[in-house]
């Protein structure tokens, strides 16, 4: 019998695996359904021999210094200042909009004061701000929010910006200056060997199991456990008794091309051409030198695994219903993105993980003694970290 079964192997799972192994000396159980560690920040290295990102790129940055300390312990780090490009009227320009967007595309020299006062004289007042359409006109004004967000939301989320929640537009700046840095955290990194190898170290405590391609709902009728720390979605939990949550997915398209380079940054975003969202060229992230080059084009959709929470009033007072059926669950910690069904970056992942890590150790004592079950040297080579 484990102390734990943990269900899900992406950052909020491992980061709690790996805590209540070496912290409390606890037996873990760590299981997902697909066939490896990290979640959606899993890499691997290509036919090429590129390092690749298998669901899209995931760039670390955090504000806060318990969160980088903490995952400094399995990883040393390649400094990166995310930078994303828009391809906006036959221009590939800087987005978020900054100095240089308006000065490239409008063929003028304002300066950073100039500019706010441009800006002031395109944005529409909007009285009461709910919606993400209502963010980006009070802001930038009519044209501009149909050049880099209108086109962009729809393909990302399947709705247009006047139904979605002002939460997903308010999470990109405009600047007056040309800061052209998608992120200004504290700290702006990338895993120098990969998230991959950042996880295996994670996980390598000899208290925790890894089970992978396993399904929950077939585990918990066959091992016993004593709590469960679940990080799914929160309504598969429940077997949708209140029905289902709407997610967003994504497909990739990964692609090698026999050249060095393909664009002149990460990420390019296409707002108003394509059906895809974005094109990522990796070794931009992670500072490979290769003489091929790895893209992935990304294409939204509404079916597929959960991806994206969507941030509608609807979708809130659904999972508020699950909620309140989880508060009153006992011994089960529900954590992370699709278990509390809200957008988190990677960074805010880990800082729930660590904040749950603490309320565990408030309410429940540590064993006497450490106990290990089922050791991974048991287990078919396949099934371990």
């Amino acid at each position: 019998m484990y102390d734990w079964l943990i269900v899900g192997a992406g950052f909020a799972g491992s980061v709690l695996a790996e805590r209540l192994a070496s912290e409390r000396g606890d037996s873990v159980l760590l299981v997902d359904r697909r066939p490896h560690t990290g979640g959606n920040a899993y890499d691997h290295l290509d036919e090429a021999g590129i390092l690749v990102h298998k669901y899209g790129p995931h760039i670390f940055h955090t504000n806060s210094q318990q969160i980088f300390d903490h995952l400094s312990q399995f990883t040393e780090w390649r400094p990166y200042s995310h930078r994303v490009l828009a391809q906006v009227d036959g221009k590939q320009v800087p987005i978020p909009i900054n100095r240089t967007t308006i000065n490239s595309l409008y063929d003028l020299d304002l300066t950073s004061e100039q500019l706010g006062a441009w800006l002031q004289q395109r944005a529409e007042p909007v009285g009461n701000i709910r919606t993400s359409e209502d963010v980006v006109v009070s802001v930038v004004g009519r044209e501009l929010y149909e050049k880099f967000f209108r086109g962009y939301t729809r393909k990302q989320w399947g709705v247009d910006p006047s139904q979605l929640d002002k939460s997903v537009t308010a999470r990109v700046p405009t600047r007056t200056d040309d800061d052209d840095r998608y992120f200004t955290d504290a700290f702006q990194f990338m895993p120098l060997e990969g998230y991959t190898a950042m996880f295996k170290r994670m996980l390598s405590h000899p208290n925790i199991d890894v089970r992978l391609g396993v399904d929950f709902n077939e585990i918990r009728q066959t091992q016993a456990y004593g709590r469960l720390v679940f990080t799914g979605p929160i309504d598969e939990y429940f077997q949708y008794c209140f029905g289902r949550l709407p997610y967003r997915s994504l497909s990739f398209e990964h692609v090698t091309l026999d050249k060095p380079w393909h664009q002149p940054v990460g990420v390019v975003n296409y707002p108003m051409t394509e059906d895809y969202t974005r094109i990522t060229e990796y070794k931009h992230l992670t500072g490979q030198e290769h003489a091929k080059t790895s893209l992935t084009y990304e294409h939204p959709s509404a079916d597929g695994d959960p991806y994206y929470p969507i941030p509608r009033e609807e979708n809130a007072e659904r999972y508020r219903q699950y909620e309140a059926l989880a508060r009153q669950t006992p011994d089960v910690w529900f954590v992370g993105r699709l278990a509390t069904y809200k957008y988190y970056n990677m960074d805010q992942v880990v800082g729930q993980a660590l904040a749950t890590f603490r309320r565990i150790e408030e309410r429940l004592p540590r064993k006497a003694t450490r106990i290990v079950t089922e050791p991974t040297a048991n287990l078919p080579a396949s099934l371990r970290t």
